[in-house]
């Protein structure tokens, strides 16, 4: 009984967590602070919980690494 109140507590932690970091990151894109890098940790955790925030992480990640091989001249 306990393990699973544990578990259940853990994931209302992350989920509140990570929604508030979200917000937080959307926050600071208009006003001074890392906005970009609190989102990706917001979704970070969200990814734990939810699949349609990895997708999204997912998608952020392929996104950046073909913007570096463009950048970087390595792309097609």
């Amino acid at each position: 009984m306990i393990l699973r109140t544990v578990k259940q507590a853990r994931r209302v932690f992350l989920i509140l967590a990570g929604f508030t970091l979200l917000l937080l990151g959307f926050v600071m894109i208009f006003t001074p602070g890392p906005g970009t890098p609190v989102i990706f940790l917001g979704l970070g955790l969200l990814a734990a919980e939810f699949v349609w925030a990895r997708r999204i992480l997912g998608r952020l990640k392929r996104e950046g690494e073909r913007l570096k091989n463009v950048v970087l001249g390595q792309g097609k």
